[in-house]
């Protein structure tokens, strides 16, 4: 599962604004992007394109080794 959250930093922890379904001590990976610089169409955008990569090893051309790509486009 992967979504979206809105949070704030306060005192060393990140405190999300709404309820999130996790189990408590439930390990989860962070993405973080500061509020002011948030455009979530083109973060879904990177999100949903990074997650249809093939799986690295798969004889595809190109795979999730080459994601930078897709994060960080030569405009």
């Amino acid at each position: 599962m992967s979504s979206v959250i809105h949070a704030i930093y306060e005192n060393g922890i990140i405190r999300p604004f709404e309820p999130v379904n996790l189990e408590n001590g439930e390990e989860v990976d962070v993405f973080l992007v500061r509020k002011e610089s948030y455009d979530p169409e083109r973060t879904r955008k990177m999100l949903k394109e990074i997650a249809e990569l093939p799986i690295e090893g798969d004889p595809e051309p190109f795979s999730g080794a080459h994601h930078d790509s897709i994060l960080y486009p030569k405009e």
